[in-house]
C-alpha cells in the first residue's frame, strides 16, 4: 500500500524494514534516501520462472538451480590448498535426485561462518561441468549463491521463485533477498510518486518510458520483456534509466562549456617575431599531427573567447613541444604561462626542458616545488607577482594561496587525471580569463572521455614522430632471469643504457615482492658489476632525483634501477632497454606509461615484463596485451574493460561522474545518443519556461547526484 509520508528524498532509515542499524550499512555505499536506494539496480537477473533440473543440466551450461544441501565441509588437499566441498540434490524431491558437487578454493570463511548445513534450500548460478575426480555427477566452481530461509513466507517465495529475479550485489550483510525486500517495499510505499526529471520534450522526441514505470520494471520485470534484453540492459525501463543519467551529466557538461565559450577571453594574435621565435626553438621538424593540433590550438588562442582544450597523445608523440609553442604564443603577447605537473620529478623534468629551449629567448623560466628551500620559494613568488617571471612550472605548490601572478594569460596542466577537478579551477582563478590546455599521455577511450572531459575541446596527437621503430615487448617467466640479465649485460656493453623497473622501495612483511633498495645492492654489487648502477626512487630530495636523473642522461649511470617514479618525465634516447620486475603486479596503462620510457630515440628498443607466479587471469591478460600491442589508445580500450571506468585511473576522485545505472562500457551507443539530445537541448530547446525548469533542477542536483563540480 502507497503511504503518502514516504518521499523519494525521505532518508532510507525511514522506510520498513531498514532502521539506524541497515541504513549505516547502506550510507557506506552512498544510499541515503529512497531515491538513492532504487537507483541501486541488479546487476543480473536470473530466470527463475523455468528452473534447471540437475538431471537436465549439461557440461558447460551457465544457469540456476535450486538445490537441497545434503553435506557439507572443508577440506585440505596434498599440497595444503583448502577447498569447501558442498553436495546437494534437486529441491524437489524427484523420484531419482541427481547429486551435484559445489566447490569453493581457500573458503574457509564458509566453514567458520558455518554457511551452509545440510537441509538448506540453496539458489547455486554457476557454470556446470565434469566432475572427473569425484563421482563423475556434474560439480560448479565458485557458484554464486543465495539461501532460502527455512522460515520464509508466501510473500518471499513469489520474489525468490517462479519469476525473472532481480540480483543485486550485496551491500554489507545485506545480501540480494533483502535487498529485493526493501525495493519491493519503496516501490510499493511511493506509489506513483516518481517525478520526471526529464524535459517532456526530450521525452517525447525520444520515445522514452515513464520514470514510475522505468523503475517498477528495471527493478521488478513483468515477464512481458525478452530475458535476453533484460540481460543486456537493454528493455525500454532499463534504457529510459541510463539515457536520463546520461542526458543529465551531458547537458551539465554542455552547458559548462557554453559558459566557458560565452565568456571574454584573451585575443591573442600570432605574429611574425612568434613565427621566427618557434623556428628558433624547435629540435626536429613537427610532425603532420603536431602542426594540425598546434593549429588547432593556435585558432582557439586567438578566438576572443577563453580556449579550454584537451590534448591527448600517446607517450612519445610530443606533447610538450607542443605545449612550449603554445606558451610561447602566450609569452609573446606579454602574458605569464603556469604549467602543472603531478610530481616534482616531471615538474622539474619539464623545467629543465623548457628551460633549455626557450634559452634563446628573453624570456625567464623558473621552477615551483615544495622540496625547493623557503627564501627560494618566496623570491620566485614575488618576482611572479611582479611579472619578473614568465613562465613558471611547478607541482600543486603553484595553487598554494599566497602564489599571485601579475598577468596569467595560459594555464598548462599536464598528466590532468592526476589533479583534482577543483585543482586544475584554483589555478585557473589566479588569471583573470586565462585558457587553459590540459595534457595527457594516458589516452582515454572516447567513451571516457565525453564524460570525463566533455566540456572541453579535444585534440589527439595520432602519430609519433618519424625513425621511431616499435618497441619489442616480451614476456620473462622467472627462470628466464639469467638470461634476461644477460641480454641487458650485453646490450650495455655495446653502449646503451637500461632500466631495471621494481614495485616497491623496501622489503614488506605483506607482500612477497623483490624491494628496489635490496635488489639495486645486488645488482650492482653481483650482476652488473663492470657498469656504473644508479637508485631512483620517490623518497630522494628534489635535488638527489634530479642529480641521479642528469648522470643517467649524460651516460655516467648506464643502469638506472628504480620505482615507479620513471613513469613519466624521465627522457633518454640512449636507453633501450627496460626490464620491468613483477611486471604482473602492475596495472596496464602503467606498464604501458613505463614503457613509454624507452624508444625515445632511433635505436631499436626492448622492454622485458618479468613476471612471477602464482598469476591472476587479469594479470596474464595484461602481459599478453603488452606483448602485442604498442598503440596507447588500444592498450587503453582493453584497459578500461579489464578495470571498469572507476578504476580507471586508479582512484575514483578525478572527475568521473559517479553513474549508478549507467556504464561507460556497455553503454557507449546510448551514450552517444543521449550526448546528442543533450547538446542540441541546451543549444535549441523548445520552450525557454522547460529549459529554465531543467537548468533550476540541474544547478540544485548537478554535485549530489553525480559528484562533479557545479554546472553554469
Amino acid at each position: 500500500m502507497p503511504n503518502p509520508q514516504l518521499k523519494l528524498t525521505s532518508e532510507v532509515k525511514y522506510l520498513k524494514g531498514v532502521g539506524p542499524t541497515r541504513a549505516e550499512l547502506l550510507a557506506a555505499r552512498g544510499i541515503h534516501t529512497v531515491e538513492d536506494l532504487l537507483y541501486y539496480t541488479p546487476f543480473r537477473y536470473e530466470d527463475r520462472t523455468h528452473l534447471t533440473a540437475v538431471a537436465d543440466l549439461a557440461p558447460g551450461q551457465t544457469t540456476t538451480i535450486l538445490v537441497k544441501v545434503m553435506t557439507c565441509g572443508l577440506t585440505r588437499t596434498r599440497k595444503g590448498t583448502y577447498i569447501y566441498d558442498l553436495a546437494a540434490i534437486d529441491a524437489s524431491g524427484a523420484p531419482y535426485p541427481r547429486m551435484i558437487r559445489c566447490l569453493w578454493f581457500n573458503a574457509r570463511y564458509l566453514e567458520r561462518n558455518k554457511t551452509f548445513h545440510s537441509g538448506q534450500h540453496v539458489f547455486f548460478y554457476g557454470k556446470a561441468e565434469t566432475d572427473f575426480y569425484g563421482t563423475g555427477n556434474l560439480q560448479i566452481v565458485q557458484p554464486q549463491f543465495e539461501i532460502i530461509p527455512e522460515s520464509d513466507t508466501g510473500e518471499a517465495e513469489s520474489l525468490e521463485v517462479g519469476r525473472v529475479v532481480p540480483i543485486y550485489e550485496s551491500v554489507g550483510q545485506l545480501g540480494p533477498r533483502v535487498l529485493r525486500r526493501l525495493m519491493r517495499t519503496a516501490l510499493d510505499s511511493l506509489g506513483d510518486q516518481f517525478p520526471e526529471l526529464l524535459p517532456a520534450s526530450v521525452r517525447s522526441k525520444n520515445s522514452l518510458a515513464g520514470r514510475t514505470q522505468a523503475f517498477r520494471l528495471t527493478h521488478f520485470p513483468d515477464g512481458q520483456q525478452s530475458f535476453e534484453e533484460l540481460a543486456r540492459f537493454r528493455t525500454p525501463a532499463q534504457i529510459r534509466l541510463i539515457f536520463e543519467e546520461l542526458f543529465n551529466v551531458s547537458a551539465g557538461l554542455a552547458l559548462k562549456h557554453r559558459k566557458a565559450k560565452s565568456a571574454q577571453g584573451i585575443e591573442f594574435r600570432v605574429t611574425a617575431s612568434l613565427r621566427r621565435d618557434i623556428k628558433t626553438i624547435l629540435p626536429f621538424h613537427p610532425t603532420d599531427a603536431q602542426k594540425r593540433v598546434l593549429k588547432e590550438i593556435a585558432d582557439d588562442m586567438c578566438s576572443p573567447r577563453p580556449m579550454n582544450r584537451l590534448l591527448q597523445g600517446d607517450v612519445g608523440s610530443g606533447k610538450t613541444i607542443v605545449a612550449v609553442q603554445t606558451a610561447l604564443l602566450a609569452l609573446s603577447n606579454g602574458y605569464q604561462v603556469a604549467l602543472m605537473a603531478p610530481t616534482e620529478i616531471l615538474a622539474t623534468q619539464h623545467y629543465l626542458s623548457i628551460r633549455h629551449l626557450l634559452e634563446p629567448l628573453p624570456y625567464k623560466v623558473d621552477l615551483l616545488t615544495s622540496g625547493r628551500n623557503t627564501r627560494a620559494k618566496a623570491e620566485l613568488k614575488d618576482q611572479l607577482s611582479r611579472g619578473e617571471t614568465q613562465m613558471v612550472v611547478g607541482t600543486h605548490a603553484l595553487i598554494e594561496d599566497d602564489v599571485e601572478f601579475a598577468k596569467l594569460g595560459l594555464v598548462v596542466v599536464d598528466e590532468q587525471h592526476r589533479f583534482g577537478v577543483l585543482q586544475r579551477y584554483r589555478l585557473i582563478r589566479k588569471g583573470q580569463v586565462p585558457d587553459v590546455l590540459v595534457m595527457t599521455a594516458t589516452p582515454i577511450p572516447r567513451t571516457l572521455a565525453l564524460t570525463l572531459y566533455g566540456d572541453l575541446d579535444f585534440s589527439v596527437i595520432n602519430e609519433l614522430p618519424p625513425n621511431r621503430s616499435p618497441i619489442v615487448t616480451r614476456l620473462v617467466e622467472e627462470q628466464g632471469r639469467e638470461q634476461a640479465f644477460e641480454f641487458i649485460r650485453n646490450k650495455v656493453s655495446g653502449g646503451d643504457q637500461a632500466y631495471v623497473v621494481y614495485p616497491v622501495i623496501e622489503e614488506s612483511a605483506k607482500l612477497d615482492l623483490r624491494p628496489a633498495l635490496k635488489m639495486f645492492e645486488q645488482l650492482s654489487a653481483n650482476v652488473f658489476s663492470e657498469f656504473k648502477v644508479g637508485l631512483l626512487h620517490g623518497r630522494l630530495s628534489s635535488a638527489e632525483k634530479e642529480e641521479v636523473m642528469e648522470r643517467f642522461k649524460n651516460g655516467d649511470i648506464r643502469i638506472l634501477v628504480s620505482t615507479t617514479v620513471v613513469e613519466v618525465g624521465v627522457d633518454v634516447p640512449n636507453a633501450t632497454i627496460m626490464l620491468i620486475e613483477h611486471a604482473e603486479r602492475f596495472g596496464l596503462s602503467q606498464l604501458h606509461q613505463l614503457r613509454g620510457r624507452i624508444g625515445r630515440g632511433r635505436k631499436k628498443s626492448y622492454c622485458l615484463l618479468l613476471a612471477s607466479d602464482p598469476r591472476t587471469p587479469e594479470a596474464d591478460e595484461r602481459l599478453r596485451t603488452m606483448t602485442e600491442a604498442n598503440d596507447g589508445f588500444k592498450i587503453a580500450e582493453i584497459d578500461l574493460k579489464l578495470r571498469g571506468p572507476g578504476e580507471f585511473f586508479g582512484t575514483r576522485q578525478w572527475g568521473i561522474p559517479a553513474f549508478r545505472i549507467a556504464n561507460l562500457l556497455r553503454d557507449q551507443e546510448i551514450l552517444e545518443w543521449a550526448k546528442r539530445e543533450a547538446t542540441e537541448f541546451i543549444e535549441r530547446p523548445e520552450s525557454r519556461q522547460e529549459f529554465d525548469a531543467y537548468v533550476s533542477f540541474l544547478r540544485n542536483e548537478w554535485s549530489r547526484r553525480y559528484g562533479l563540480a557545479g554546472v553554469a
